[in-house]
């Protein structure tokens, strides 16, 4: 997962902007209590999912992949004042850790979190939401083409979709783990679809695991 050495990555984090308090502190509570949590996507993707929204200052996120809540804490931070993010998940002990950070931060009455099948989750906002402005897709790995035929035809033209672990340590780039392993071979196949969607501009960050970040045209 790591693409560069650890002295260069300190170097970047000491050199970008600082995390919020609630931010620290909820990536330090899931470090632990929680299992897998370098699914959470700390300080420095955190600054710059947060940098991305930002710029874009959305009136509608939609975060697939809720976790405990780092990736839509570091989103809201761009929500326009009448703006809201959706955030997805289907684990409920997960939502509990989640939603105990959402009460205590800014953007608790912008967050809206849903927790069940994200496929299911994404149709139903779709028949609600006029248009996406800002995505972040960050859940199963085998679903990522699925969640994006969802949703690029949502995404307003001018918005901006991000997606985690595209590169997937690398193996992404090796044949035999393409050939050998589920999720590297989805990932890949969501990479080359990408590249090849005219719908869109691309490019692939080596950002922690890689991020895909396009542009709707």
């Amino acid at each position: 997962m790591d693409f560069i050495s650890k002295i260069i990555q300190d170097y970047a984090d000491k050199h970008t902007a600082v995390e919020p308090e609630i931010l620290y502190e909820l990536n330090r509570y899931t470090h632990l209590n929680v299992l897998k949590p370098r699914m959470l996507s700390g300080h420095f993707q955190g600054r710059f999912l947060s940098f991305i929204s930002k710029l874009k200052q959305p009136k509608y996120i939609l975060d697939i992949g809720t976790y405990t809540g780092y990736s839509a804490l570091a989103l809201a931070e761009g929500l326009r004042k009448d703006g809201t993010l959706f955030t997805l998940d289907n684990n409920e002990e997960l939502q509990a850790i989640s939603n105990k950070f959402f009460h205590q931060s800014d953007y608790n009455l912008h967050i809206k979190p849903i927790l069940g099948d994200a496929i299911e989750s994404i149709i139903e906002l779709n028949k609600t939401i006029d248009a996406w402005d800002l995505i972040w897709i960050d859940a199963d790995k085998s679903q990522y083409l699925e969640y994006y035929k969802l949703c690029i035809d949502k995404l307003k033209v001018g918005g901006i979709m991000l997606v985690d672990n595209v590169l997937w340590s690398g193996k992404v780039a090796v044949e035999s783990e393409i050939i050998n392993d589920k999720d590297t071979k989805s990932l890949h196949e969501f990479n080359v679809f990408i590249q090849n969607d005219s719908r869109v501009e691309n490019v692939l960050l080596p950002v922690r695991d890689g991020i895909m970040m396009l542009i709707k045209i």
